[in-house]
Protein backbone atom coordinates (compact mmCIF):
# COMPACT_ATOMS: atom_id res chain seq x y z
CA UNK A 1 0.00 0.00 0.00
CA UNK A 2 1.20 3.46 -0.69
CA UNK A 3 2.51 5.34 2.03
CA UNK A 4 1.89 9.34 2.80
CA UNK A 5 4.13 9.85 5.25
CA UNK A 6 7.31 9.08 3.61
CA UNK A 7 6.04 11.50 0.76
CA UNK A 8 6.52 15.15 3.27
CA UNK A 9 10.08 15.45 4.05
CA UNK A 10 10.23 14.64 -0.02
CA UNK A 11 8.08 17.03 -1.08
CA UNK A 12 9.19 19.92 1.57
CA UNK A 13 12.93 19.09 -0.29
CA UNK A 14 11.80 19.89 -3.87
CA UNK A 15 9.66 22.92 -2.96
CA UNK A 16 12.76 24.56 -1.06
CA UNK A 17 15.13 23.38 -4.28
CA UNK A 18 12.24 24.48 -6.82
CA UNK A 19 12.71 28.53 -4.94
CA UNK A 20 16.69 28.26 -4.97
CA UNK A 21 16.19 27.32 -8.73
CA UNK A 22 14.16 30.33 -9.15
CA UNK A 23 16.05 32.84 -7.41
CA UNK A 24 19.48 31.41 -8.80
CA UNK A 25 17.97 32.15 -12.44
CA UNK A 26 17.09 35.95 -11.16
CA UNK A 27 20.84 36.12 -9.64
CA UNK A 28 21.85 35.03 -13.13
CA UNK A 29 19.80 37.51 -14.96
CA UNK A 30 21.85 39.95 -13.41
CA UNK A 31 25.14 38.71 -13.81
CA UNK A 32 27.85 39.78 -16.64
CA UNK A 33 27.84 38.11 -20.15
CA UNK A 34 25.56 36.79 -22.91
CA UNK A 35 22.96 34.33 -22.25
CA UNK A 36 25.50 31.21 -23.09
CA UNK A 37 27.81 32.37 -20.65
CA UNK A 38 24.88 32.84 -17.99
CA UNK A 39 23.24 29.85 -18.36
CA UNK A 40 25.99 27.26 -19.01
CA UNK A 41 28.50 28.59 -16.95
CA UNK A 42 27.03 31.03 -14.47
CA UNK A 43 29.23 34.22 -15.11
CA UNK A 44 32.28 32.11 -13.22
CA UNK A 45 30.63 33.29 -9.90
CA UNK A 46 30.73 30.31 -8.10
CA UNK A 47 31.84 30.78 -4.54
CA UNK A 48 34.08 28.20 -2.84
CA UNK A 49 31.07 25.61 -0.87
CA UNK A 50 28.75 26.09 -3.55
CA UNK A 51 31.78 25.19 -6.29
CA UNK A 52 32.91 21.96 -3.61
CA UNK A 53 28.66 20.79 -3.15
CA UNK A 54 28.23 21.14 -6.69
CA UNK A 55 30.95 18.84 -8.06
CA UNK A 56 30.38 16.62 -4.96
CA UNK A 57 27.23 15.99 -5.76
CA UNK A 58 27.59 15.95 -9.61
CA UNK A 59 30.24 13.18 -8.61
CA UNK A 60 28.28 11.30 -6.23
CA UNK A 61 25.39 9.60 -7.95
CA UNK A 62 22.22 7.60 -6.99
CA UNK A 63 24.58 4.68 -7.34
CA UNK A 64 26.88 6.07 -4.81
CA UNK A 65 23.87 5.29 -2.03
CA UNK A 66 22.49 2.67 -3.59
CA UNK A 67 24.77 0.47 -5.79
CA UNK A 68 27.98 1.13 -4.26
CA UNK A 69 26.47 0.29 -0.51
CA UNK A 70 24.36 -2.78 -2.21
CA UNK A 71 27.90 -4.43 -2.92
CA UNK A 72 29.73 -3.88 0.34
CA UNK A 73 26.42 -5.38 1.46
CA UNK A 74 27.89 -8.36 -0.76
CA UNK A 75 31.38 -8.31 -0.28
CA UNK A 76 32.00 -6.85 2.76
CA UNK A 77 34.65 -4.11 4.10
CA UNK A 78 36.70 -4.84 0.66
CA UNK A 79 34.06 -2.71 -1.42
CA UNK A 80 35.30 0.13 1.45
CA UNK A 81 38.62 0.24 0.75
CA UNK A 82 38.29 0.38 -2.76
CA UNK A 83 35.78 3.41 -2.22
CA UNK A 84 38.31 5.28 0.20
CA UNK A 85 40.08 6.25 -3.17
CA UNK A 86 37.45 8.67 -4.33
CA UNK A 87 38.69 11.28 -1.57
CA UNK A 88 41.38 12.23 -3.66
CA UNK A 89 38.82 13.00 -6.96
CA UNK A 90 38.89 16.73 -5.85
CA UNK A 91 42.52 17.22 -5.04
CA UNK A 92 43.48 15.91 -8.83
CA UNK A 93 40.53 18.06 -10.06
CA UNK A 94 41.50 21.19 -8.72
CA UNK A 95 44.90 20.42 -8.14
CA UNK A 96 45.94 20.07 -11.41
CA UNK A 97 43.07 21.25 -14.03
CA UNK A 98 41.29 23.78 -11.71
CA UNK A 99 43.82 26.67 -11.93
CA UNK A 100 44.97 26.09 -15.52
CA UNK A 101 41.35 25.27 -16.89
CA UNK A 102 39.58 28.36 -15.24
CA UNK A 103 42.32 30.79 -16.50
CA UNK A 104 42.13 29.46 -20.33
CA UNK A 105 38.36 29.26 -19.74
CA UNK A 106 38.54 32.98 -19.12
CA UNK A 107 41.46 34.13 -21.97
CA UNK A 108 39.21 32.20 -24.66
CA UNK A 109 35.50 32.81 -22.99
CA UNK A 110 35.17 29.29 -23.63
CA UNK A 111 31.80 28.21 -21.64
CA UNK A 112 32.44 24.23 -21.93
CA UNK A 113 35.01 21.45 -21.85
CA UNK A 114 34.75 21.20 -25.87
CA UNK A 115 35.21 25.16 -26.36
CA UNK A 116 38.15 24.12 -24.70
CA UNK A 117 39.56 21.48 -26.73
CA UNK A 118 38.38 23.34 -30.18
CA UNK A 119 40.55 25.99 -29.26
CA UNK A 120 43.49 23.49 -28.10
CA UNK A 121 43.85 21.46 -31.68
CA UNK A 122 41.67 23.44 -33.76
CA UNK A 123 39.47 20.93 -34.82
CA UNK A 124 35.91 21.14 -35.44
CA UNK A 125 35.72 17.45 -36.01
CA UNK A 126 37.45 16.53 -33.02
CA UNK A 127 35.02 19.44 -31.25
CA UNK A 128 31.86 17.74 -32.87
CA UNK A 129 32.73 13.87 -32.08
CA UNK A 130 33.77 14.94 -28.21
CA UNK A 131 30.49 16.72 -28.00
CA UNK A 132 28.33 13.41 -28.99
CA UNK A 133 30.68 11.34 -26.50
CA UNK A 134 29.65 13.51 -24.08
CA UNK A 135 25.68 13.11 -24.66
CA UNK A 136 25.66 9.78 -25.47
CA UNK A 137 27.80 8.56 -22.03
CA UNK A 138 26.08 11.19 -20.32
CA UNK A 139 22.33 10.11 -21.38
CA UNK A 140 23.96 6.58 -20.10
CA UNK A 141 24.42 8.09 -16.81
CA UNK A 142 21.34 9.64 -16.37
CA UNK A 143 19.17 6.63 -17.23
CA UNK A 144 20.72 5.23 -14.35
CA UNK A 145 20.22 8.27 -11.59
CA UNK A 146 16.42 8.24 -12.93
CA UNK A 147 16.30 4.65 -12.58
CA UNK A 148 17.44 4.61 -9.00
CA UNK A 149 15.85 7.24 -7.50
CA UNK A 150 12.27 5.97 -8.67
CA UNK A 151 13.16 2.08 -7.50
CA UNK A 152 13.86 4.20 -4.03
CA UNK A 153 11.17 5.91 -4.21
CA UNK A 154 8.72 2.82 -4.97
CA UNK A 155 10.88 0.47 -2.21
CA UNK A 156 9.97 3.33 0.54
CA UNK A 157 6.45 4.76 -0.21
CA UNK A 158 4.74 2.28 -2.21
CA UNK A 159 3.71 4.23 -4.93
CA UNK A 160 4.67 2.87 -8.84
CA UNK A 161 7.91 2.83 -10.37
CA UNK A 162 6.35 5.07 -13.15
CA UNK A 163 5.31 7.92 -10.22
CA UNK A 164 8.32 7.87 -9.14
CA UNK A 165 10.09 8.46 -12.27
CA UNK A 166 7.58 11.20 -13.62
CA UNK A 167 8.37 13.00 -10.24
CA UNK A 168 11.93 13.01 -10.23
CA UNK A 169 12.30 13.22 -14.09
CA UNK A 170 9.96 16.45 -13.72
CA UNK A 171 11.73 17.78 -11.08
CA UNK A 172 15.02 17.45 -12.68
CA UNK A 173 14.29 18.69 -15.76
CA UNK A 174 12.13 21.51 -14.52
CA UNK A 175 15.28 22.68 -12.13
CA UNK A 176 17.63 22.77 -14.86
CA UNK A 177 15.59 24.83 -17.62
CA UNK A 178 14.62 27.36 -15.20
CA UNK A 179 17.62 28.35 -13.32
CA UNK A 180 20.96 26.85 -15.96
CA UNK A 181 24.43 25.95 -14.34
CA UNK A 182 24.04 28.79 -11.24
CA UNK A 183 20.60 27.34 -10.55
CA UNK A 184 22.31 23.56 -11.32
CA UNK A 185 25.30 24.60 -8.59
CA UNK A 186 22.65 26.00 -5.90
CA UNK A 187 20.45 23.18 -6.31
CA UNK A 188 23.62 20.70 -5.95
CA UNK A 189 24.75 22.25 -2.88
CA UNK A 190 21.33 21.47 -1.25
CA UNK A 191 21.28 18.32 -2.39
CA UNK A 192 25.10 17.46 -0.91
CA UNK A 193 23.46 18.57 2.22
CA UNK A 194 20.56 16.31 2.49
CA UNK A 195 22.71 13.67 1.22
CA UNK A 196 24.89 13.95 4.42
CA UNK A 197 21.78 13.95 6.41
CA UNK A 198 20.43 11.48 4.25
CA UNK A 199 23.27 9.11 5.30
CA UNK A 200 23.41 10.41 9.31
CA UNK A 201 19.48 9.34 9.86
CA UNK A 202 19.84 6.03 7.99
CA UNK A 203 23.28 5.02 9.95
CA UNK A 204 21.06 5.86 13.16
CA UNK A 205 18.44 3.35 11.89
CA UNK A 206 20.75 0.57 11.14
CA UNK A 207 22.44 0.45 14.03
CA UNK A 208 19.91 1.07 16.51
CA UNK A 209 17.95 -1.80 14.62
CA UNK A 210 20.76 -4.14 14.85
CA UNK A 211 21.16 -3.49 18.73
CA UNK A 212 24.21 -1.08 18.20
CA UNK A 213 28.04 -1.54 16.44
CA UNK A 214 29.63 -3.90 18.31
CA UNK A 215 26.49 -6.06 18.46
CA UNK A 216 26.34 -5.71 14.28
CA UNK A 217 30.51 -6.51 14.48
CA UNK A 218 29.65 -9.50 16.16
CA UNK A 219 26.77 -10.80 13.49
CA UNK A 220 29.44 -10.12 10.79
CA UNK A 221 31.99 -11.68 12.35
CA UNK A 222 30.07 -15.00 12.99
CA UNK A 223 27.97 -15.27 10.15
CA UNK A 224 30.26 -13.58 7.05
CA UNK A 225 34.04 -13.63 8.76
CA UNK A 226 35.56 -13.44 5.05
CA UNK A 227 33.53 -9.63 5.15
CA UNK A 228 35.93 -8.44 7.68
CA UNK A 229 38.76 -9.34 5.62
CA UNK A 230 40.16 -7.05 2.85
CA UNK A 231 40.43 -9.30 0.34
CA UNK A 232 36.70 -10.51 1.13
CA UNK A 233 37.92 -14.29 0.86
CA UNK A 234 38.69 -13.46 -2.81
CA UNK A 235 36.06 -11.74 -3.96
CA UNK A 236 38.22 -8.60 -3.49
CA UNK A 237 41.37 -9.89 -5.96
CA UNK A 238 44.46 -7.06 -6.34
CA UNK A 239 43.05 -6.63 -10.02
CA UNK A 240 39.37 -5.52 -8.76
CA UNK A 241 41.60 -2.81 -6.74
CA UNK A 242 43.66 -1.74 -8.67
CA UNK A 243 41.45 -1.17 -11.91
CA UNK A 244 38.63 0.25 -9.31
CA UNK A 245 40.99 3.03 -7.94
CA UNK A 246 41.45 3.70 -11.52
CA UNK A 247 37.65 3.89 -12.87
CA UNK A 248 36.80 5.83 -9.43
CA UNK A 249 39.72 7.58 -8.20
CA UNK A 250 42.40 8.45 -10.14
CA UNK A 251 41.04 9.11 -13.77
CA UNK A 252 37.94 10.72 -12.41
CA UNK A 253 39.29 14.49 -12.50
CA UNK A 254 38.61 13.76 -16.28
CA UNK A 255 34.82 13.66 -16.48
CA UNK A 256 33.61 16.82 -18.59
CA UNK A 257 30.71 17.19 -15.88
CA UNK A 258 33.76 17.71 -12.98
CA UNK A 259 35.97 19.52 -15.03
CA UNK A 260 33.13 21.91 -16.11
CA UNK A 261 33.05 23.11 -12.37
CA UNK A 262 36.47 24.13 -12.68
CA UNK A 263 35.53 26.66 -15.35
CA UNK A 264 33.03 28.07 -12.79
CA UNK A 265 34.43 29.46 -10.13
CA UNK A 266 34.66 32.94 -9.01
CA UNK A 267 38.62 33.57 -7.66
CA UNK A 268 41.37 31.32 -6.63
CA UNK A 269 40.68 31.69 -3.28
CA UNK A 270 37.18 29.85 -4.31
CA UNK A 271 39.06 27.47 -5.94
CA UNK A 272 41.65 26.11 -2.67
CA UNK A 273 38.29 26.86 -0.36
CA UNK A 274 36.63 23.93 -2.50
CA UNK A 275 39.51 21.49 -2.60
CA UNK A 276 39.48 21.64 1.47
CA UNK A 277 35.47 21.30 1.73
CA UNK A 278 35.49 18.85 -1.01
CA UNK A 279 37.78 16.79 0.09
CA UNK A 280 36.72 16.19 3.45
CA UNK A 281 32.89 15.93 2.90
CA UNK A 282 33.43 13.57 -0.07
CA UNK A 283 35.62 11.57 2.21
CA UNK A 284 33.12 11.48 4.80
CA UNK A 285 29.97 10.91 2.35
CA UNK A 286 31.80 7.91 0.19
CA UNK A 287 33.28 5.95 2.81
CA UNK A 288 30.36 6.48 5.33
CA UNK A 289 27.72 5.47 2.93
CA UNK A 290 29.67 2.18 1.58
CA UNK A 291 30.18 1.60 5.22
CA UNK A 292 26.53 1.36 5.96
CA UNK A 293 26.13 -1.05 3.01
CA UNK A 294 28.21 -3.61 5.51
CA UNK A 295 26.60 -2.64 8.62
CA UNK A 296 23.53 -3.36 7.00
CA UNK A 297 24.77 -7.23 6.93
CA UNK A 298 24.26 -7.36 10.19
CA UNK A 299 20.89 -6.29 10.03
CA UNK A 300 19.27 -7.86 6.78
CA UNK A 301 21.09 -11.43 6.97
CA UNK A 302 18.59 -13.42 4.54
CA UNK A 303 19.46 -14.47 1.15
CA UNK A 304 19.64 -11.59 -1.47
CA UNK A 305 16.26 -13.07 -3.57
CA UNK A 306 14.15 -12.17 0.38
CA UNK A 307 14.65 -8.44 -0.57
CA UNK A 308 14.62 -8.31 -4.28
CA UNK A 309 16.99 -10.38 -5.92
CA UNK A 310 19.68 -7.33 -6.90
CA UNK A 311 22.16 -5.48 -4.56
CA UNK A 312 20.30 -2.20 -5.44
CA UNK A 313 17.09 -3.20 -3.34
CA UNK A 314 19.71 -3.64 0.03
CA UNK A 315 19.50 0.18 0.71
CA UNK A 316 15.78 0.48 0.05
CA UNK A 317 14.93 -2.41 2.25
CA UNK A 318 17.20 -1.25 5.03
CA UNK A 319 15.29 2.21 5.31
CA UNK A 320 12.31 0.62 5.26
CA UNK A 321 13.00 -1.62 7.70
CA UNK A 322 14.99 -0.13 9.93
CA UNK A 323 12.83 3.00 9.76
CA UNK A 324 9.44 4.66 10.82
CA UNK A 325 7.58 5.94 7.62
CA UNK A 326 8.24 9.73 8.16
CA UNK A 327 12.17 9.46 9.00
CA UNK A 328 12.71 6.98 5.86
CA UNK A 329 11.20 9.62 3.83
CA UNK A 330 14.29 11.59 5.25
CA UNK A 331 16.26 8.79 4.27
CA UNK A 332 15.54 8.79 0.99
CA UNK A 333 15.62 12.66 0.48
CA UNK A 334 19.82 11.70 0.41
CA UNK A 335 19.67 9.26 -2.71
CA UNK A 336 16.83 11.31 -4.37
CA UNK A 337 18.81 14.09 -3.89
CA UNK A 338 22.06 12.54 -5.63
CA UNK A 339 19.68 11.38 -8.19
CA UNK A 340 18.36 15.02 -8.91
CA UNK A 341 21.48 16.55 -8.54
CA UNK A 342 23.40 14.02 -11.10
CA UNK A 343 20.73 14.12 -14.08
CA UNK A 344 20.71 18.08 -13.24
CA UNK A 345 24.21 18.94 -14.01
CA UNK A 346 24.74 16.49 -16.74
CA UNK A 347 21.58 17.85 -18.63
CA UNK A 348 23.37 20.84 -18.40
CA UNK A 349 26.51 19.68 -19.84
CA UNK A 350 24.33 17.65 -22.63
CA UNK A 351 22.10 21.05 -23.62
CA UNK A 352 25.92 22.73 -23.87
CA UNK A 353 27.18 20.41 -25.83
CA UNK A 354 24.51 20.31 -28.32
CA UNK A 355 23.47 23.85 -28.64
CA UNK A 356 27.28 25.59 -27.73
CA UNK A 357 29.71 23.42 -28.97
CA UNK A 358 27.87 22.08 -32.36
CA UNK A 359 24.74 24.62 -33.03
CA UNK A 360 26.72 27.81 -32.00
CA UNK A 361 29.85 27.03 -33.53
CA UNK A 362 28.76 26.41 -37.16
CA UNK A 363 26.87 29.55 -36.87
CA UNK A 364 30.00 31.33 -36.07
CA UNK A 365 32.00 29.61 -38.93
CA UNK A 366 29.26 30.72 -41.20
CA UNK A 367 29.04 34.38 -39.80
CA UNK A 368 25.87 34.08 -38.36
CA UNK A 369 25.29 35.77 -34.74
CA UNK A 370 22.02 34.29 -33.32
CA UNK A 371 20.23 36.70 -30.91
CA UNK A 372 20.19 36.05 -27.12
CA UNK A 373 16.67 35.40 -27.09
CA UNK A 374 16.65 32.81 -29.56
CA UNK A 375 19.69 30.81 -28.00
CA UNK A 376 17.65 30.97 -24.36
CA UNK A 377 14.83 29.01 -26.34
CA UNK A 378 16.74 26.20 -27.75
CA UNK A 379 18.91 26.27 -25.01
CA UNK A 380 15.76 25.59 -22.51
CA UNK A 381 14.03 23.28 -24.96
CA UNK A 382 16.61 21.12 -25.84
CA UNK A 383 17.46 20.99 -22.17
CA UNK A 384 13.75 19.48 -21.99
CA UNK A 385 14.03 17.81 -24.71
CA UNK A 386 16.90 15.50 -23.57
CA UNK A 387 15.03 15.11 -20.09
CA UNK A 388 11.95 13.55 -21.84
CA UNK A 389 14.22 11.34 -23.92
CA UNK A 390 16.06 10.36 -20.30
CA UNK A 391 13.33 9.57 -18.97
CA UNK A 392 11.49 7.57 -21.72
CA UNK A 393 14.31 5.62 -21.72
CA UNK A 394 14.55 4.68 -18.30
CA UNK A 395 10.32 3.53 -18.37
CA UNK A 396 11.69 0.19 -18.84
CA UNK A 397 14.23 -0.30 -15.84
CA UNK A 398 17.89 -2.00 -16.13
CA UNK A 399 19.05 -4.31 -13.62
CA UNK A 400 22.10 -3.21 -11.76
CA UNK A 401 22.45 0.73 -11.78
CA UNK A 402 26.00 0.52 -10.48
CA UNK A 403 27.26 -0.92 -13.34
CA UNK A 404 25.48 1.34 -16.15
CA UNK A 405 27.28 4.25 -13.84
CA UNK A 406 30.77 2.98 -13.88
CA UNK A 407 30.72 2.23 -18.03
CA UNK A 408 29.88 5.61 -18.49
CA UNK A 409 32.58 6.55 -16.37
CA UNK A 410 35.09 4.34 -17.79
CA UNK A 411 33.67 5.81 -21.56
CA UNK A 412 34.30 9.29 -20.66
CA UNK A 413 37.68 8.79 -18.60
CA UNK A 414 38.82 6.90 -21.46
CA UNK A 415 37.43 9.41 -24.25
CA UNK A 416 39.12 12.32 -22.65
CA UNK A 417 42.12 11.21 -19.83
CA UNK A 418 44.83 11.77 -22.97
CA UNK A 419 42.25 14.79 -24.50
CA UNK A 420 42.63 17.40 -21.59
CA UNK A 421 45.44 16.36 -20.03
CA UNK A 422 48.05 16.24 -23.32
CA UNK A 423 45.97 19.42 -24.19
CA UNK A 424 46.97 21.43 -21.08
CA UNK A 425 50.48 20.31 -20.55
CA UNK A 426 52.21 18.65 -24.07
CA UNK A 427 52.67 21.16 -26.35
CA UNK A 428 53.63 18.44 -29.19
CA UNK A 429 50.06 16.71 -28.79
CA UNK A 430 47.77 17.77 -31.85
CA UNK A 431 44.49 17.18 -33.21
CA UNK A 432 45.26 13.71 -35.23
CA UNK A 433 46.73 12.31 -32.12
CA UNK A 434 43.59 13.59 -29.78
CA UNK A 435 41.24 12.66 -32.82
CA UNK A 436 42.86 8.89 -32.87
CA UNK A 437 43.04 8.79 -29.03
CA UNK A 438 38.84 9.85 -28.56
CA UNK A 439 37.80 7.91 -31.29
CA UNK A 440 40.05 4.53 -31.07
CA UNK A 441 40.05 4.37 -26.87
CA UNK A 442 36.47 4.75 -26.80
CA UNK A 443 35.64 2.09 -29.59
CA UNK A 444 37.95 -0.43 -28.11
CA UNK A 445 36.92 0.53 -24.43
CA UNK A 446 33.43 -0.24 -25.88
CA UNK A 447 34.41 -3.19 -28.32
CA UNK A 448 35.69 -4.76 -24.66
CA UNK A 449 33.21 -4.20 -22.52
CA UNK A 450 30.64 -5.62 -24.73
CA UNK A 451 32.57 -8.70 -25.64
CA UNK A 452 33.85 -8.91 -21.82
CA UNK A 453 37.52 -9.81 -23.05
CA UNK A 454 39.97 -8.93 -19.74
CA UNK A 455 43.44 -8.24 -19.81
CA UNK A 456 45.16 -10.48 -16.54
CA UNK A 457 41.83 -9.89 -15.34
CA UNK A 458 41.86 -5.88 -15.14
CA UNK A 459 38.60 -3.77 -16.11
CA UNK A 460 38.69 -2.83 -19.51
CA UNK A 461 39.33 0.74 -18.93
CA UNK A 462 43.05 -1.01 -18.47
CA UNK A 463 42.83 -1.17 -22.59
CA UNK A 464 40.50 1.53 -23.67
CA UNK A 465 43.32 3.93 -21.49
CA UNK A 466 46.30 1.71 -23.04
CA UNK A 467 44.99 1.97 -26.59
CA UNK A 468 44.06 6.07 -26.76
CA UNK A 469 47.72 6.96 -25.02
CA UNK A 470 49.28 4.90 -27.68
CA UNK A 471 47.17 6.64 -30.24
CA UNK A 472 47.88 9.90 -29.24
CA UNK A 473 51.37 9.53 -28.70
CA UNK A 474 51.17 8.30 -32.52
CA UNK A 475 49.09 11.15 -33.75
CA UNK A 476 50.93 13.19 -32.01
CA UNK A 477 54.63 12.43 -33.73
CA UNK A 478 53.56 12.31 -37.09
CA UNK A 479 50.40 14.72 -37.17
CA UNK A 480 51.02 18.39 -37.03
CA UNK A 481 49.46 21.27 -35.89
CA UNK A 482 46.63 22.65 -36.93
CA UNK A 483 47.09 26.97 -37.86
CA UNK A 484 43.93 27.13 -35.99
CA UNK A 485 44.99 25.63 -32.90
CA UNK A 486 45.22 28.47 -29.41
CA UNK A 487 49.18 27.28 -28.69
CA UNK A 488 49.93 30.97 -27.73
CA UNK A 489 46.84 30.74 -24.82
CA UNK A 490 47.89 27.35 -23.71
CA UNK A 491 51.46 27.48 -23.79
CA UNK A 492 52.24 31.24 -23.63
CA UNK A 493 56.00 32.21 -24.44
CA UNK A 494 58.05 33.66 -21.45
CA UNK A 495 58.78 37.23 -21.71
CA UNK A 496 62.26 38.11 -22.81
CA UNK A 497 64.71 39.67 -20.05
CA UNK A 498 64.86 43.26 -19.41
CA UNK A 499 68.10 45.17 -20.91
Amino acid sequence: MAAAAPLAPLALFLFVTLIAAIVARVRSRRGAGDFANRYFIGSRALGGFVLAMTTIATYGSVSSFVGGPGQAWSIGFGWVYMAVVQVTALVLLYGIFGKKMGLISRKLNAVTVVDVIRARYGSSALANLSALVIVLFFVATMVAQFVGGAKLFEAVTGYSYTTGLLLFGAAAVLFTVIGGFRGVAVTDALCGIMMLVGIAVLAGGILETGGGYEAIMQSIAAHEPQMLEPFAGGAMPPSLYLTQWLLVGVFTFVLPQSVVRTMGYRDTRALHSAMIWGTVIIGAMMIGVTALGVLTAGVLTEDIAVYGGTVDDIIPAAIVGTLPPVVAGIAIVGPVAASISTVSSLLISSASAIVKDVCLSACERRGIAPKDGKVAFWSQLITLGLGVLVLALAIVPPDVIWKINMFAFGGLETAFFFVLVCGLFWKRANALGALLSLAGGTAAYCATMTLGFKVADLHQIVIGIAVAGALMLLGSLIGKQRPSARLDVFFPQDEPPAA
